[in-house]
């Protein structure tokens, strides 16, 4: 049975061949289309400020792809797939780094095993992730709040009032 998942994707380092973050996005979205993975759909990529001690802006992007692959397989290929564009695990977290791909949903609804949760555990906090979200899949519904992406994404930016 195939699957669909929305991955995040992000990188805020150069990369000696392709070049800059957003055309390593742009290459990273080729790398989604095959090796048991179908491309269905692209977001424009955004820049965005850094999380964490990385002082470079990000470029981001989501896409949603097709697989039979599970869960925690897919996240495997993801893995196989930053690696061929020269990320290393390793060292501090949310530093710097050539291409970052995340499982932000899936269509099973919620995965829970030791290094990996989907939804992603800060899926409601990203508007980086949703924000482009919106483009490829607003209607997507998150399976812990039953709230649609275009309403995670409005509560996550709605203007409040100062204290």
């Amino acid at each position: 049975m195939a699957h669909r998942y929305l991955i995040a994707l992000g990188s805020n380092q150069r990369h000696s061949k392709i070049g800059t973050p957003r055309r390593v996005i742009t290459a990273a979205f080729r790398a989604l289309d095959g090796k048991g993975l179908k491309l269905i759909a692209a977001s424009p990529v955004m820049d965005s400020a850094p999380v964490g001690p990385s002082l470079r802006r990000y470029a981001n992007a989501v896409a949603l792809v097709e697989s039979r692959l599970e869960p925690d397989d897919l996240l495997e290929r993801l893995h196989e797939i930053e690696e061929h564009f020269g990320r290393r695990r390793r060292g501090q977290a949310w530093r710097s780094r050539v291409l970052d791909l995340d499982i932000a949903l899936w269509s099973g609804g919620a995965f829970s095993e030791p290094g990996l949760t989907v939804p992603h555990v800060h899926l409601r906090s990203r508007a980086f992730v949703l924000r482009p979200a919106l483009g490829v899949s607003p209607d997507w519904r998150d399976p812990i709040t039953g709230l649609s992406l275009r309403h995670v994404h409005t509560r996550l930016t709605r203007p409040r009032p100062l204290p």
